[in-house]
């Protein structure tokens, strides 16, 4: 399942424009000057796309409440952003040269005269300083305030049904601050927001697959349904376990020992340590030691019901279990944010960052790139150099909905997927065969369709398009230097010569029809809570088999971060490293397996639902022989962890 972080967001794409405003930012180099009165800094982005003269509803009302966070661009933001590339790239002298938090804060954070004279700006302005970190400045304060200090009226405007607060012209600070500030959020008051975005349903409510199943790929054929594609298909299966996927992506007899992956998402499962050593002792994994997983947690937690908080549990359960199956002896840092906001998940990212809690974050949250902000985009991607120069990389789920038409009526890619400084994990349909043997992988992209009344035939083969793995190319992220020679010229410049950031860089298993079979504490029909097991899928289960497969690799290297991998990941494209993922890996028409459902979702009481759900088939995506926008450089081989290896 992979959780959604702004469904709500920002609305309209800002795809011509957002490149360069996007590189001001990072940089920390203000876009513009006002031309009258005192000197002052325009914060490119500032102003939503949404906030329209013809969406416009009037001013917001002076004594009206505002939360905001002033973003420090710190001393040197164009030279973090050049050492968190010269750290992360194999070609580099610099590689693997990486800082510890208090090295990286005093070689490129805010210096103490910056962050005075931003507090002190803001003061001065009737605002109430209500945080400051090394990353930011949180003030509250009324409209009339707030439209002083940053320069620009408030105005609401309808977005979506809703009506919400934003600048009506792009936000400014004084020049005097000498380009202390990278940008402001909160001035806008859209919901920032994510979701998971796995396949999981509520686990406050029992979810249980009916059989039958196959206990690996193929074991159990549905001879007695309709035929599929020309043949007779196999039943799903009732879900993998660690050891499958150990043997499928090349561990060997690596466990992750000596490495620290942080998972972050919002909230914290309040089973999740019962849950997750039930779910290890049943399928073999190594017991949990004394300490191996720990939590970080916030004081308090906010929009529960609006989040859908219990939602967040399994998530995390999914995570810490998936991890833990590939990576046994890895050590493992939930660190939950207060609710599924923007603001809330920074934090949880920063605390990761400010205390180097983990070498490996997995990440299986987002939104479109529609509702991704400038400012927001910016100040993730300023967490995500600190941690690069620190040595840690960020792994993010691509999307579960192939290419975000059915959704949202614009091709698009997720966020912070789309981010430069990230590993965005694509999704795959995974075979495994008798004797945990590989068998293949296309792209996850599912069709479906319901066995007709008389049994027969399958109404409407192949079926509508459920969900798939997201990918395409950015209309706002500039390509990276790393996907040059790699990506296809027709995807790098889809929304122009220049050419874009490209999604994503690799995937693992994601189909939930081929999905890990999960353990987790749920409330049944009577009322109880008791242990139970299903099947799942989603990019969200990519990424922590990613990250998993990332501790492998790490101990491999004898030692020391990979940090941010990319330019690693790529520097191996076209070699035995991958398994290079096509749209046809047994040469037949199509695939497909036969699946059964509860009606009710836990039992037969109201019947059974029985399905053909077609592979590969991921809305207008393709996966082609090479990088392609939907498995990226292609899956983890046998090869792949090896070559990590010092020599």
């Amino acid at each position: 399942m992979r959780s959604k972080r702004a469904v709500l967001r920002a609305g309209a794409s800002m795809a011509a424009t957002l490149p360069v405003l996007a590189g001001a930012l990072a940089s920390g180099i203000p876009a513009a000057h006002a031309a009258d009165g005192p000197a002052r800094d325009a914060l490119a982005g500032t102003r939503p796309a949404w906030a329209t003269a013809g969406a416009d509803r009037g001013a917001t009302p002076d004594g009206a409440q505002v939360a905001a966070r002033v973003y420090l661009a710190g001393r040197d933001a164009a030279g973090l952003a050049a050492y968190a590339r010269a750290v992360s790239d194999p070609a580099s002298s610099a590689y693997g040269a990486y800082l510890s938090p208090r090295q990286a804060r005093a070689r490129f954070g805010a210096t103490a005269a910056q962050v005075t004279a931003v507090r002190s700006w803001l003061t001065s302005a009737r605002l109430k300083v209500t945080a400051v970190t090394p990353r930011y400045v949180a003030v509250s304060g009324e409209v009339a305030a707030v439209e002083q200090a940053f320069g620009t009226q408030l105005h609401n405007y309808t977005k979506r049904g809703g009506t919400y607060r934003a600048p009506s012209a792009t936000a400014s600070v004084p020049a005097s601050l000498g380009g202390a500030v990278l940008t402001v959020t909160g001035l806008d008051n859209a919901p920032h927001r994510a979701d998971a975005k796995d396949q999981l349903p509520p686990p406050d409510a029992v979810f249980k697959n009916a059989g039958p199943f196959s206990s690996y790929y193929g074991s159990n054929v549905a001879r007695t349904l309709p035929s599929a594609y020309g043949t007779k298909i196999p039943y799903a299966v009732q879900g993998y376990t660690g050891r499958q996927l150990r043997s499928a992506y090349g561990a060997g007899g690596y466990t992750g020992k000596g490495v620290r992956i942080a998972i972050t998402d919002a909230y914290a499962s309040p089973t999740i340590a019962y849950d997750a050593g039930s779910y290890a002792k049943k399928h073999g994994d190594a017991a949990w030691k004394s300490g191996q997983l720990t939590q970080v947690l916030p004081g308090n937690y906010t929009r529960t019901e609006e989040c859908g908080a219990a939602g967040w549990y399994g998530e995390e359960t999914l995570d810490v279990e998936a991890v833990h199956a590939l990576a046994p002896a890895a050590q493992v840092t939930y660190v939950g944010a207060a609710s599924c906001y923007d603001d809330d998940l920074l934090d949880s990212l920063g605390k990761i960052v400010d205390n180097r809690l983990a070498d490996i974050v997995s990440n299986s949250w987002g939104d479109v790139e529609a509702n991704q902000t400038p400012d927001l985009a910016a100040a993730y991607d300023q967490v995500f150099q600190f941690g690069a120069v620190e040595g840690i990389g960020f792994y993010f789920s691509s999307g579960d909905d192939g290419d975000e038409v059915a959704g949202t009526g614009t091709k698009q890619v997720d966020t912070p997927a789309n981010s430069a400084w990230v590993t965005a994990v694509g999704g795959t349909s995974l075979a495994v065969g008798k004797g945990d043997r590989y068998l293949w992988e296309t792209g996850w992209g599912t069709q479906k369709a319901t066995l007709s009344a008389d049994g027969a035939a399958w109404t409407g083969f192949p079926g509508a398009f459920t969900s798939g793995a997201g990918g395409g190319t950015s209309a706002t992220v500039a390509e990276p230097y790393y996907q040059r020679g790699v990506v296809p010229t027709a995807l790098a410049t889809a929304h122009g010569a220049a050419g874009n950031r490209v999604v994503p860089d690799i995937s693992a298993i994601a189909d939930p029809n081929t999905g890990f079979l999960v353990g987790q504490t749920q409330t049944f029909p009577d009322g109880s809570q008791r242990y139970g097991e299903y099947r799942i899928g989603g990019t969200s289960l990519a990424a922590p088999v990613i990250a998993a497969v990332q501790a492998l690799a790490q101990q491999a290297r004898g030692g020391g971060a990979l940090g941010f991998a990319n330019p690693a990941i790529y520097a191996r494209y076209g070699s035995k490293a991958y398994h290079d993922v096509t749209d046809r890996p047994t040469g037949a028409a199509g695939l497909a397996v036969a699946r059964v459902d509860y009606a009710n979702s836990y039992d037969a009481s109201e019947g059974l639902i029985t399905s053909v759900r077609s592979l590969g088939k991921d809305s207008s995506l393709s996966v082609v022989r090479g990088y392609d926008d939907v498995t990226g450089v292609g899956t983890p081989a046998g090869g792949y962890v090896e070559s990590y290896r010092r020599r």
